[in-house]
């Protein structure tokens, strides 16, 4: 039986203005339940069991997070609780999922597009595919509210800035915050019971997460919804949830209170993925834990314990049947026949430190002294030019790796596409000491042509390398090999491989003829966390192996820590302070540095805002380009345009604030 009403589960706008008739639900009322739940979804042809038995509840006013990695059920739930399973998958459900006292399976069809209107608020991870673009953000909000007056507080509620402009904008015109937000403004248009989030801070930058977490927090004590947050990151669940429900293969693992989950998590999928999570505090001289292997097909899972495959505490009755989800405690349960045997608290776990890289001093990989970097925009007749970077001086020493961080339009990507030859520079001296820089994208499958095999697309680049055809098939199983691919992998087709597993290819290919420099561009941040750990893991190697100098484009200052020797931080087209990881990331000096740590999910110390979004590169301000979201700006911040200057004496540690000028800053890190 399909749930989707037509509809395809590709996004669009949930819940309108008008409030639900009867009365409203009060806490601890049960505002959307799911009992027995399980769903079929057929796919080339095959029917796949998608979700097992799937047991919930969500009470009014409650916080809830769907947590687990890529393939494990949570968007699926979050459908069927939206009654928006995909209908190009002939899905079949059984069970029953009810929202607002209507069953979302079998209930009248008016009834449940009228639920949806009422009762029901959606925020999908990937903004611009979910608002139309051909219509202005007036047009989106017309649809749920009167006039433009309610649209401008609507929009002035979610925290976006000049909202009666805003209202005249196109959804491409907007920055992914900004999108973002107006999804939240059309969620909660109608105070909706509850809201379901899927993935929303994924793809945002750090400062931008902590805010849009922020303000579901608050707008659902506000309007006295309830959340449910689907992430596959407990890092992120653990910031504003009280209760987490980590699924795997399409069954729930564990459930619990967040902070008790955290603190002591009782099966061991979580725990693996506790440990593989990368924070601020991670000591970054020895290898991530990291959980090998994919997670199952749920609609071909192996017969006993979905996770016995990948689990270090597996033993042979693991593998007979599927564990009951069982409880231990009035509000916790999980499904793990070892729970009452195994310790699984969070705990220093051994692992061999790095060998120190080899750094060359004396020899420069990179060099750029007053980098500027302009594009031409506007019409075929009026076409004038912005700046994209704005006088970028970096030195990066062979063997070395610098974190290029920063917000989404602060320069990074522009910086290595200089380097990489992609976009001229049209001011400055930039040399390279690569004639062919090796780049790894954030987006593996983008760069990967479909149609031609892994063995192709690596031999591809050991013929532009030089490397005789007759050396190439073996050079290819090797550098499989070195990526931690099985060697299966030559044949199959990009399609075919996971996104952890297409990270591994495009690396493979980058390293296949050993470059000088590797280029990387957000190579971590649309994947799983315990994904994540093994790629930055084989980079840390490879790097060491093949001496390589590494450019690393990140907006996670974690894991800039995690992986590189200095750091650059970025904003709008500057290099804002550079220096030593550690010493930039501990001590921060520049209010930038210090916002962008601070919005670090699980950092201590006094709490930095950067509130606004950046600037536009169009209309830049005057004097300091961060004095506007500044919050220790003084007036002299709008007219100077602050010099480098090295910090407490260091020639290696540099800040370009007018703060760091006069030595008033507050270096508290």
């Amino acid at each position: 039986m399909s749930v989707a009403d037509g509809h395809d589960g590709g996004g669009g706008t949930v819940g309108l203005a008008e409030p639900s008739p009867g009365r409203p639900a009060e806490r601890g009322d049960v505002v959307a339940e799911a009992k027995g739940l399980d769903v079929f979804l057929t796919r080339d042809g095959r029917e796949g069991h998608v979700l097992r038995g799937i047991d919930l509840e969500i009470r009014a006013g409650e916080i809830v997070s769907l947590v687990g990695e890529s393939g494990s059920g949570k968007t699926m739930l979050a459908m069927s609780l939206l009654g928006l399973l995909p209908a190009s998958a002939s899905p079949r459900v059984e069970g029953k999922v009810n929202v607002a006292g209507v069953d979302m399976i079998g209930g009248d069809p008016a009834r449940l597009e009228d639920v949806r209107r009422r009762r029901l608020g959606a925020v999908f991870q990937d903004p611009m595919s979910s608002l139309d673009p051909t219509m202005r953000v007036r047009g989106h909000l017309r649809e749920v509210v009167d006039n433009d007056g309610d649209a401008i507080e609507l929009l002035r509620a979610v925290g976006v800035p000049d909202p009666r402009r805003r209202l005249r904008a196109f959804p491409h015109e907007l920055s992914g915050g900004l999108r973002q937000r107006v999804m939240i403004a059309l969620a909660i248009a109608g105070e909706p019971s509850l809201i379901v989030a899927d993935e929303p801070t994924t793809a945002l930058d750090v400062t931008v997460q902590a805010q849009i977490l922020d303000l579901l927090t608050r707008l659902c004590a506000e309007v006295g919804s309830s959340l449910l947050l689907v992430t596959h990151d407990l890092g992120v669940a653990s910031q504003i949830a009280q209760r987490a429900i980590v699924l795997y293969g399409g069954r729930i693992a564990e459930e619990a209170p967040i902070d008790q989950l955290v603190r002591a998590p009782r099966h061991p999928y979580p725990a693996a993925l506790l440990r593989s999570r990368l924070d601020i505090e991670t000591d970054p001289s020895r290898p991530l834990p990291s959980l090998d292997g994919d997670p199952p097909n749920p609609g071909d899972l192996p017969p006993g314990c979905p996770f016995a495959p990948r689990c270090e505490f597996a033993r042979p009755d693991c593998e007979l049947a599927p564990p009951p989800l069982r409880p231990s405690a009035p509000d916790r349960s999980d499904a793990c026949i070892r729970r009452d045997e195994l310790d699984l608290r969070p705990a220093e776990v051994e692992v061999e430190p790095w060998t120190p890289p080899l750094v060359d001093r004396d020899h420069a990989a990179l060099r750029a002294d007053d980098l500027h970097v302009s594009v031409a925009t506007g019409t075929l007749w009026r076409k004038h030019r912005v700046d994209i970077l704005k006088g970028v001086d970096l030195r990066l020493d062979a063997g070395e790796c610098v974190a290029l961080v920063g917000e989404s339009g602060s320069g990074k990507t522009t910086l290595i596409n200089a380097v990489a030859h992609l976009v001229p520079a049209s001011e400055g001296n930039l040399e390279v000491d690569d004639p062919a820089p090796q780049m790894v994208f954030q987006d593996a499958g983008a760069s990967l042509t479909p149609w031609m095999s892994i063995r192709e697309l690596i031999g591809e680049r050991l013929r532009a390398g030089g490397v005789p055809r007759r050396e190439r098939a073996e050079r290819v199983a090797e550098v499989i090999a070195e990526v931690g691919l099985p060697p299966w992998v030559a044949a199959a087709k990009p399609s075919q491989l996971s996104g952890g597993q297409r990270q591994r290819v495009a690396i493979a290919r980058a390293i296949a003829v050993p470059p000088r420099l590797l280029l990387c561009d957000e190579p971590t941040s649309a994947l799983d966390v315990s994904v994540a750990a093994g790629i930055l893991n084989l980079l840390g190697r490879l790097r060491r192996r093949l001496k390589l100098a590494v450019v690393f484009v990140t907006h996670d200052i974690a894991v800039a820590r995690m992986v590189a020797d200095r750091v650059a931080v970025m904003y709008l087209g500057r290099i804002v302070e550079c220096g030593p990881a550690g010493r930039v990331i501990d001590a921060p000096v520049h209010p930038y540095t210090r916002a962008l740590i601070s919005a670090i999910p699980g950092s201590r110390g006094e709490r930095i805002r950067a509130d606004g979004p950046a600037p536009s590169l169009f209309d830049p301000p005057s004097g300091c380009a961060f004095h506007p979201r500044c919050p220790q700006a003084r007036e002299g911040c709008a007219v100077r345009t602050p010099a480098d200057q090295p910090e407490s004496g260091s020639q290696q540690h540099w800040i370009d604030c007018v703060l760091a000028e006069d030595g008033s800053h507050d270096g508290r890190g």
